[in-house]
């Protein structure tokens, strides 16, 4: 049985390693802070969806779409993916339950597999049900799959078979084994077997009945009972074995029935909270990696707008055919907050989930890399400069044709001549092999050349003074200026 909702072909692997750069990309776009919305407090729904925003590096169009269509269904058909993830979650409980009564003999492994097979065929029945009372409300290709497996594989009849099977499993008649006599007249070949069908009623009448020999153990009789439960060992091994693989099997299905579904939790959860706060989300429109689309209406920071209660600013961008985006202006103006919004909401759509703005289309990336300034701590064994540039290496070498790269602040460590130098020649050079940029920086002289070489594949957005009372405003398409923000941002990077 397979679930299919993250992948049409294929179950989710949650122990598929990260990208190098993931928990770089997690730190600066301050990720920890929606996952834990989208959590609600479920650890399970957490791993699940930091797992799949940072390892969505095989995203295409048609996968970004089948996710959406599952994520409809479950925005318009709350109760059921609820009850559905609950009912996972009762089977996998009671797995674990009986786990602290594993034992090694057969008979043991026997009665728990039976009792785990027989708590697994209610929860399934149950599933089944909920599958076939509201499967017609549901429309993706995701969900009809995994209904259609479960009525062609879950019907009346495998249900019964199972009920029969287990009961039969119980052996309340004893158990019977058959063997035949080996080298030093040892059983081998021990066979468990069905008991004979109840006797006729001529058979009854005549009194005839395969002819047998019996003996009884004696109550205190310990190396015979001993015997006895090594006889009915080598006979129920294999049908022990059996069942206990079937156990597993259905067990691994709710496991990953409930894994699938949580990253689909999370974002019912991600939708109730921003609703909540009165923000805006969309479905977004993913486009080819090559066809160079970027735009946005209402695009905000998903992560401040959780934790101020909505209060956000929105930026509209147009990047359509762009290449590139340069990010200048004021100190506190938003720009950072603007650059974390826009990986933000790469990491969803890309996901297949709702992009926090009230219309956002992208082309597509093979990977999301960020470089962000950071902070000198004791730790560094050289300059700031010299860290950047160490960090930026690998950066470099991991970016591809279908990347985009983020860049916060880069080089603001130097002075504005050689900072301006480096981030051009980085910049060009990503630039040339097809890599998107999207920079924020200070250095006039790095923004203004690249508006002076690249203009007609650039964006230049340019943020303003906050007010006097604090309100930032929106990111405005502007040329850069030649003003004193470097200097202002030279002197908070030295600590001047």
């Amino acid at each position: 049985m397979k679930v299919h909702l993250l992948f049409p072909d294929r179950d989710f692997d949650a122990a598929a390693p990260l990208p190098p750069e993931a928990e770089t990309l997690a730190a600066d776009l301050g990720l920890e802070t929606p996952v834990a919305a989208m959590a609600a407090g479920d650890r399970l729904i957490a791993e699940v969806v930091r797992a799949v925003l940072l390892g969505s590096t095989e995203a295409d169009v048609g996968l970004v779409r089948f996710r959406q269509g599952v994520l409809a269904d479950c925005l318009d058909n709350p109760r059921v993916v609820k009850d559905i993830y609950a009912l996972a979650g009762e089977a996998l409980d009671a797995e674990r339950k009986q786990g602290w009564h594993w034992a090694d003999s057969p008979s043991s492994i026997l009665g728990r597999s039976r009792s785990l097979l027989s708590t697994f065929m209610e929860l399934l029945g149950r599933i089944k049900a909920l599958a076939d009372r509201h499967g017609e409300r549901f429309h993706s290709a995701g969900f009809r799959g995994l209904f259609a497996m479960l009525d062609r594989e879950l019907d009346a009849a495998y249900f019964a078979e199972v009920e029969a099977e287990l009961s039969r499993l119980q052996f309340n008649e004893g158990v019977l084994i058959s063997a035949s006599l080996g080298a030093g007249n040892h059983g081998v070949g021990h066979v468990l077997r069905r008991w004979p069908k109840e006797k006729s009623f001529l058979e009854y009448l005549t009194g005839r009945q395969a002819p047998s020999l019996h003996f009884e153990i004696a109550p205190r009789d310990e190396a015979g009972w001993k015997a006895r439960e090594q006889l009915e060992a080598r006979g129920l091994n294999l049908v022990a074995n059996a069942v206990a693989q079937s156990a597993d099997h259905v067990a691994s299905f709710f496991s990953m029935l409930r894994t699938e579904l949580a990253f689909y939790l999370g974002g019912l959860n991600l939708r109730d909270a921003l609703a909540e706060r009165g923000l805006p989300f969309c479905l977004p429109a993913p486009a080819a990696d090559d066809a160079l689309r970027l735009a946005a209406t209402g695009l905000y920071d998903v992560g401040l707008g959780l934790k101020t209660d909505g209060r956000v600013v929105m930026s509209d961008i147009d990047a359509d055919g762009r290449r590139f985006i340069v990010v200048t202006g004021a100190n506190r103006g938003g720009k950072t907050t603007f650059l974390r919004g826009l990986g933000l909401a790469f990491l969803l759509m890309q996901a297949g989930l709702m992009a926090p703005a009230a219309a956002f289309s992208a082309s597509l990336a093979d990977r999301l890399l960020s470089h962000f300034r950071k902070e000198e701590d004791a730790t560094m064994r050289s300059g700031k400069l010299d860290e950047e540039l160490a960090r930026m290496d690998g950066l470099v070498k991991a970016a591809t044709h279908r990347s985009l790269f983020l860049f916060n602040e880069s080089f603001a460590a130097t002075n504005e001549r050689e900072g301006s130098k480096i981030a051009g020649e980085i910049t060009g050079a990503l630039i040339e092999r097809g890599v998107r940029v999207a920079f924020v920086t200070h250095l006039y002289t790095f923004a203004h050349a690249m508006l002076a070489e690249h203009g007609d594949d650039g964006l230049f957005l340019r943020a303003e003074r906050p007010a006097d009372d604090g309100r930032v405003f929106p990111l405005e398409r502007a040329e850069p200026l030649d003003t004193s923000f470097g200097r202002e941002l030279f002197a908070a990077v030295m600590g001047e």
